[in-house]
């Protein structure tokens, strides 16, 4: 047996299989991101490079609509999940072991375990009654559906920071006659901001890209940006959708990396 141990990267064959793997991962984003300054009205045959489709989503009214009604839908629900994670991260990392604890540590993360296809139905048959019941058919369903499938992307980061942290300082702060409420804001927050700031963003990220959840949970005249994208990829498809996407592209980019930033502070 070698000295070194097992090293997948001295694999034969490692280096071509990685290559095909981020070609056949990266080259249709490449592409559509290319088309998308495509001058012509295909999205298969280049015509010159132009802004023409980046100008004509910014003008469209419906665009414009969806995308604000996703940005308050995203912003709202990273809001209520990343509370909700914090509150059921400290309750299962600064408490002592209870009964049940990880059947609650199940829960919060079931939404990562089950089909969201599974959870997008179970949402419909719920609000659907609701809705029956009251006749509100607003907006805030769809805020809490989203909440409710971001929370475990917000719960991870945040749990796995707390888990990490030096409980020396937490445990000064109750000998000098802290109360839970005061050690948390002034101890425990202060090193808690980072993961928090990142649970949000990947919540947002989650929520803003989402079709599945939304698709079945929302009433008419209720499109977000994903779900107008769908409806356009059923009529004509135009470089303009390419446009829309490469937009969403780089808002999730930057977001993911403000997140993977931000998990990787120490401070």
């Amino acid at each position: 047996m070698s000295e070194r141990g097992f090293d997948i990267r001295r694999q034969t064959g490692f280096n071509t299989i990685a290559v095909f793997c981020f070609v056949m991962l990266y080259l249709p984003i490449i592409l559509l991101v290319v088309y998308s300054f495509n001058a012509g009205t295909s999205i298969a045959i280049w015509e010159g490079f132009s802004w023409r489709w980046y100008v004509s989503a910014w003008d469209n009214e419906k665009v414009q609509a969806a995308t604000f009604r996703s940005l308050i839908i995203a912003c709202a629900a990273s809001m209520i999940a990343t509370s909700a994670a914090v509150l059921a991260a400290l309750a299962t990392t600064r408490t002592r072991p209870w009964r049940g604890q990880m059947l609650v540590f199940a829960l919060v993360n079931q939404p990562l375990m089950v089909p969201e296809i599974v959870t997008a139905v179970a949402l419909l048959i719920f609000f659907a009654i609701i809705k029956v019941a009251t006749g509100y058919t607003g907006l805030w369903y769809l805020i809490v559906a989203h909440a409710a499938f971001c929370i475990p992307f917000a719960y991870m980061p945040i749990r796995a920071r707390l888990q990490g942290m030096d409980l020396s300082l937490e445990q000064a702060g109750a000998d000098l006659y802290g109360t839970p409420f005061k050690v948390f804001c002034r101890v425990t927050l202060p090193q808690l901001w980072p993961a928090i700031l990142a649970g949000s963003m990947l919540s947002f990220v989650i929520s803003l890209d989402d079709v599945v959840i939304t698709e079945f949970v929302k009433s008419a005249g209720q499109d977000t940006l994903p779900t107008y994208m769908l409806g356009q990829l059923r009529r004509v498809i135009t470089p303009e959708i390419n446009a829309i996407s490469t937009v969403l592209l780089a808002i999730s980019i930057l977001m993911v990396s403000g997140f993977f930033l931000l998990s990787r502070s120490k401070k």
